[in-house]
């Protein structure tokens, strides 16, 4: 649990400093900071932020590619 809460923290003040990212850049920024993480630990993760109405999904530029910005 406290794993979960230290990723959404990260990921929280990825969005905040960088605006709205994809999962693959989530998950290289993740890694450059030292967090051992895959993307299926990412894409999980955000699923339950979403739940939590704590980020959303959405596509840009007609690319298949969700992005995420923080509510």
């Amino acid at each position: 649990m406290n794993s979960t809460v230290n990723l959404e923290g990260e990921i929280k003040d990825l969005l905040r400093l960088h605006g709205p990212l994809s999962v693959a850049f989530l998950t290289r920024f993740l890694n450059e900071r030292g967090l051992d993480c895959t993307r299926q630990k990412v894409e999980r993760t955000l699923r339950k932020m979403i739940q939590q109405k704590k980020v959303e999904a959405f596509y840009t530029n007609g690319n298949r590619r969700k992005h995420y910005r923080l509510r």
